[in-house]
């Protein structure tokens, strides 16, 4: 076997797993949002820093279902967009929105402090929390949820190319189903109420 034949394997191998990865996703939306053996491949323990410097991890987040969503404050559209949608969610779920953790994690450690994200979070449902990280645990997180994000440019004035749906868990941490961006308000709440139930 060349070296070239063995690379072009290994190539195909990798785009074969992230399929296999994307199906699981996949197979788990049509199946109504159950926890299946494929949604065990999602999520993890991580290692972060809320908004207010404190430690947080998965455990910190157990016992309720939680809402993960990946970005950085100076997103110019997906991330705002998405964080009022889930106020206006959390509203509209009346007294069952205590029932849930929302967790908005940064994709940008490099310029998302614990202040900043504080100060972000300012706009948004007094209930969201937001976690950053070093890089290394930034990396961790992403790595376990199986999300997307890329930077883009160079200097002060980068971006992120990153995933955009909202990864909804139980309260065992399981991965129940994904939100879409800007998913019409009554199928986003019904998936809540699924994760509320499993």
């Amino acid at each position: 076997m060349t070296l070239k034949s063995s690379r072009l394997q290994l190539v195909v191998l990798v785009a074969l797993l992230a399929v296999l990865a994307a199906a699981g996703v996949l197979a788990l939306q049509s199946m109504g949002g159950k926890p299946t053996a494929q949604s065990s491949f999602i999520g993890g323990d991580f290692s972060l820093t809320n908004q207010d410097g404190k430690p947080v991890t998965q455990a910190t987040f157990l016992g309720k279902p939680t809402a993960y969503f990946f970005g950085y404050t100076n997103c110019p559209d997906a991330c705002p967009t998405t964080l009022t949608d889930m106020t206006d969610r959390l509203k509209a779920l009346g007294p069952d929105g205590d029932k849930f953790n929302v967790v908005f994690v940064s994709v940008d450690p490099a310029r998302d402090t614990p202040q900043l994200l504080k100060t972000y979070l300012e706009s948004f449902d007094p209930r969201i929390t937001a976690a950053t990280g070093t890089p290394e645990q930034v990396a961790d997180i992403i790595k376990k949820f199986r999300v997307y994000a890329k930077k883009v440019g160079e200097g002060d004035g980068y971006t992120f190319d990153h995933s955009t749906a909202v990864y909804m868990m139980n309260a065992k941490g399981e991965l129940v189903t994904l939100i879409d961006y800007q998913a019409p308000r009554e199928e986003a709440l019904d998936k809540m109420r699924r994760a509320l139930a499993s």
